[in-house]
Order: C-alpha cells, then sequence, then structure tokens
C-alpha cells in the first residue's frame, strides 16, 4: 500500500507542475505577450491545441478524451501486473511520467476543451507544446531504449494475456 500512495504522490506532483505551469502560461500569455528566453531560439508563448500532437485530430476532444481514458486504463492494468521487483523500476517510472502526462493533458480538454501549450523553440519552428508533452515524448523514448537495450521480452511475459499450459511452465 506504501509503493501504491508514493507513486500516486508522484502522479498528483507530476500533474500539478504541468497544470500550475499552463495556468502561469495562461495568465502570462493569454492576450498574446510571449517571454523570449533566447532570442530568435526559444520562448515562451500562448497556444491553444485542440487536437493531439502537432494539431493532428483537431476539435476532437470528446474522441481525444476517450482515447486518454483507455490509455490510462490499460496503463494501470500494467501497473498492478507489473513485478514489484527493481527490475521493473524503470519501467515503472516510465509508466508514471506517461500517466501524468496523459492526465495532465486530460484535464486541460475536460476543463477548457483545448490544451495548454506555451513552449517554442522559434529557431526549428517546433510545434509549441507543453509540459505533460515533455513528460510523454521523453518516456516513449525511454521506453524504446530500455525495450532495445535493457528488457528481454521474456520480461514482458507478466504481462501477457493468455495464461500457459502446464506444458508450457514446464519448458520454462
Amino acid at each position: 500500500m506504501k509503493r501504491w500512495i508514493q507513486h500516486l504522490l508522484a502522479i498528483i506532483a507530476l500533474v500539478g507542475f504541468d497544470q500550475i505551469a499552463k495556468l502561469w502560461a495562461r495568465t502570462q500569455f493569454a492576450g498574446g505577450d510571449s517571454l523570449v528566453i533566447i532570442p530568435k531560439v526559444f520562448r515562451f508563448i500562448y497556444h491553444e491545441n485542440t487536437g493531439a500532437v502537432w494539431g493532428i485530430l483537431s476539435n476532437q476532444t470528446v474522441f481525444l478524451s476517450l482515447i486518454t481514458v483507455i490509455a490510462l486504463l490499460i496503463m494501470l492494468w500494467i501497473y498492478v501486473k507489473m513485478p514489484k521487483t527493481k527490475h521493473y523500476r524503470p519501467l515503472l517510472w516510465v509508466l508514471l511520467f506517461i500517466a501524468s502526462g496523459a492526465i495532465g493533458n486530460f484535464i486541460d480538454r475536460v476543463f477548457f476543451g483545448y490544451v495548454t501549450d506555451f513552449i517554442y523553440f522559434e529557431l526549428i519552428d517546433f510545434p509549441v507544446f507543453n509540459i505533460a508533452d515533455c513528460y510523454v515524448t521523453v518516456s516513449v523514448i525511454v521506453l524504446a531504449i530500455l525495450s532495445l537495450f535493457y528488457y528481454k521480452e521474456e520480461d514482458f511475459d507478466c504481462f501477457s494475456i493468455k495464461k500457459k499450459s502446464n506444458n508450457e511452465r514446464h519448458e520454462l
């Protein structure tokens, strides 16, 4: 139970940081202002994204919210099935960060009908994004690296839906 509470508190802290940053962006930049950090390279601006990443599926708030709920339920299932060993700790933290990012953007969609984006790399004209997007993007990259170099295929057997027969169990 202690482990579960610690993880819930971590998610609350991560989502809280994201929401505070978005509130700051809405209050500081919604009028069209921006804060230049590095001229012609990096600044904070205000953008209302009614879609998913890079604005795809614009104005599909209900659909995106439904997808988020399904993804969160899948992540909860994975969390419950995940072995409580040190070996799975990196995967656990990746899962917590992805869930936090999903929840942070879900909150925006539910309460505002859009996601507040405010981080802009002007140098490369990269689409405006937010902290929740960073959680998800960096975590997916880390997950790919872990899947390629740290975990083996059999490490994911614990997430299999298919029950193994007695013969299959003895073969291992």
